[in-house]
């Protein structure tokens, strides 16, 4: 795990706070001990960094804007299990922006008790979608990812600001 994910988890969020998407653990995403199963995460890392996405980009598929992107890399730290009809609470940004790739981390914690329950690095490359080789982030790419989405708040769970 990166120390950006690890300073999330612990550190003030900046001025307008951090991207936050909620969503509801629902029954079936459970396994036999009632809690979220592990494969389930990266199902959450993908729907959350996709919601950052389109904070910034404003479409669900950055390949519209011309940022067509692969998931290279993906490292989850799981610290608490998530139970059905928890409301989550997942925090993103951007940790790091390369020449072709850039990572992005998440810090999911749980809304009621804000016990953090797992932390994710993803790392993205742009590709060209002609050929599938990579190829580096365009200028305006780099900045929209710098700058991220603080303060956006996308609530699929029904549960209101903080």
């Amino acid at each position: 795990m990166s120390a950006g994910s690890e300073e999330m988890a612990t550190e003030a969020t900046e001025a307008g706070g951090p991207f936050r998407f909620l969503f509801r653990v629902r029954y079936g995403e459970c396994d036999p001990q009632n809690i979220v199963f592990n494969a389930r995460w990266g199902d959450y890392v993908d729907v959350a960094c996709t919601e950052y996405l389109r904070a910034m980009f404003g479409v669900p598929d950055t390949g519209a804007v011309g940022l067509h992107i692969r998931l290279v890399r993906q490292l989850i730290e799981w610290k608490e299990p998530g139970r059905f009809d928890d409301v989550i609470d997942a925090e993103v940004r951007t940790l790091k922006v390369g020449t072709t790739s850039f990572t992005l981390a998440t810090v999911f914690r749980r809304l009621a008790d804000a016990a953090v329950l797992a932390m994710v690095d993803t790392v993205y490359v742009a590709v060209d979608p002609t050929v599938g080789a990579k190829c580096p982030l365009t200028d305006a790419h780099r900045r929209s990812l710098e700058a991220g989405a603080a303060g956006r708040v996308v609530d699929h769970a029904g549960a209101g600001r903080r």
